[in-house]
């Protein structure tokens, strides 16, 4: 558990406590002199203790603490909280130590916010305390009161009065501390030994409190006010003949052990302060009053905390993904190991096989380049099967073309005189076919001249040339063919002569045309 510092502020003195494990540890006293804040400086210097690195927590038991109850204006958000902070500077501007608690809301009226201001009005007893914890840099979590405080012990001790008055002998004093369902409204100290040195009779200071409530109107004319008294076992039969139950007053009577043990505390002390200073170091809640500038080396320490926690997180993460690795890097070479002796089992048998067949004639790669040939020309060779079945296509199309002649070529094509008269060098008799045209290693090229006929009843030029125009757009629209009309049956040109294949004699005579079809891949 972690271990915390625990200080015990009256306006007298200062008790400091060690916590550890859970437990309160032995107190030390320091008079609020001089001479006790040296003392109280060289304890947390004290070599081996450690001190100036452990959180403080200062619980301050003062008469000089403020209560006030007002009414503000519902308002939430930044407004609200500048209401608030400019109210607070208004009841106590002579002090750092404020603070506020919301008690809930008017029932009547506007609904106003019912807000509990409460302060530290003489700051200059707590001074020479902070100055030596800030002088050592000892970091300072929080500064509370133990009138809130009192708000955990009331609910440990599980009083349901709807109205009750809280009684407990404290360091500081006889403390009383009002509550109307389960939040505090007032608080007042007074000393427990009077000047002749004699106790303090609790039912007089109870009958001036419920005076005051009741004047102030926090507690109704008829209302009757539970009062509870924490006291040692031997001093509760004396209180009780002090104490009688009125009209408006009610007292019960809790036993110190009792208390210690709704608590958690093991040994039973005679004051207050050990049970408030248990709730303190077992749940601390957040500062009562801003420490201000205080704070900062406890925030030091916060972030000192969480980035060694961030640390430990990174290497544990580390650890176990070097771990990891460890076990799978073991595991990979047992795996590996397997696969090695799997690879050389099947090496031996393919051995043992390949040593029983008879001698292969040619090696295995040359078998596989031959296959891996045979399969490029079986599906990349050229062939005119796919260009005489878009012909084929086209024609039917156009009943006014026939065929007469075709050549077809393997790459590109030749010149329509050469391509005429000899086959290209490359494909002569005796002469080895090149390779990309034979499809290797990607599809040539293919070429298609044709010859066709167009009817011209009558003589008629204008629809020959349209059927042989539309002829050659059809088979344009192949995908990857190109078409080119080397001679057309008419040339209109007005820059050449008349020229045609027709007999312009006879009537009804077809016309010839050379269409060029080249299909790239």
């Amino acid at each position: 558990m972690l271990r915390k510092q625990l200080l015990y502020l009256t306006s007298d003195a200062l008790c400091a406590y060690d916590w550890r494990n859970g437990a309160l540890g032995p107190g030390r006293h320091f008079e609020a002199s001089a001479k006790g804040i040296d003392a109280f400086a060289a304890w947390l210097e004290e070599p081996g203790a450690q001190r100036c690195d452990t959180p403080v927590y200062l619980l301050t038991d003062l008469i000089e603490e403020d209560f006030q109850r007002q009414l503000l204006p519902h308002v939430r958000g930044k407004a609200g909280r500048a209401l608030l902070a400019r109210r607070q500077q208004q009841l106590h501007r002579d002090t750092p130590y404020r603070g506020s608690t919301m008690l809930g809301r008017e029932s009547t009226g506007r609904h106003d916010d019912q807000v509990l201001f409460f302060a530290l009005t003489n700051p200059a007893l707590l001074q020479p305390w902070t100055e030596a914890i800030e002088h050592l840099q000892v970091p300072l979590a929080g500064i509370y009161s133990t009138s809130l405080l009192s708000i955990a012990l009331v609910q440990r001790l599980a009083l349901p009065h709807e109205h009750l008055l809280l009684v407990t002998q404290q360091s500081g004093g006889l403390r009383q501390s009002y509550y109307d369902g389960g939040q505090l409204r007032f608080s007042r100290q007074t000393a427990a030994i009077a000047l002749d040195g004699v106790a303090v009779n609790i039912a007089l200071e109870t009958e001036k409190t419920r005076q005051f409530l009741t004047s102030t109107r926090m507690l109704e004319r008829g209302d009757v006010l539970h009062t509870v008294i924490v006291a040692p076992g031997e001093q509760i039969t004396r209180l009780e003949l002090l104490c009688d139950n009125g009209v408006e007053v009610a007292y019960h009577f809790i036993d110190m052990q009792a208390a210690s043990e709704r608590v958690g505390l093991h040994a039973t002390p005679a004051l207050a302060d050990q049970l408030l200073l248990t709730l303190l170091g077992r749940q601390p809640p957040p500062s009562h009053y801003p420490p201000g500038a205080l704070a900062r080396y406890d925030h030091f320490r916060r972030a000192r905390t969480a980035l060694y926690g961030a640390s430990a997180l990174i290497g544990a993460s580390a650890l176990l993904w070097c771990v990891a690795n460890l076990l799978g890097g073991y595991d990979d070479a047992g795996d590996s190991a397997r696969l090695q002796q799997e690879a050389a089992s099947y090496q031996q048998r393919y051995r043992n096989v390949m040593a029983g067949l008879p001698p292969a004639p040619e090696k295995t790669r040359n078998m596989k380049a031959a296959v891996m040939m045979e399969h490029l020309l079986a599906t990349q060779a050229p062939e005119p099967g796919r260009l005489l079945v878009m012909l084929s296509s086209a024609l039917d199309q156009a009943p006014q073309v026939r065929l007469s002649s075709l050549h077809w070529h393997a790459g590109e094509a030749p010149p329509r005189s050469a391509g005429m008269q000899q086959a290209p060098p490359s494909q002569a008799a005796g002469s080895a076919i090149d390779s990309a045209l034979a499809g290797i290693p990607a599809a040539p090229p293919q070429a298609l001249r044709v010859e066709l006929d167009v009817d011209m009843p009558r003589n008629d030029y204008r629809s020959a040339l349209s059927a042989v125009t539309a002829f050659a757009q059809r088979l344009a629209r192949q995908p990857h063919m190109t078409v080119a009309i080397e001679e057309a049956p008419l040339d209109l040109r007005p820059s050449v002569p008349l020229a045609g294949k027709s007999a312009l004699a006879a009537a009804d005579t077809p016309a010839r045309f050379t269409v060029l079809l080249a299909w790239r891949p």
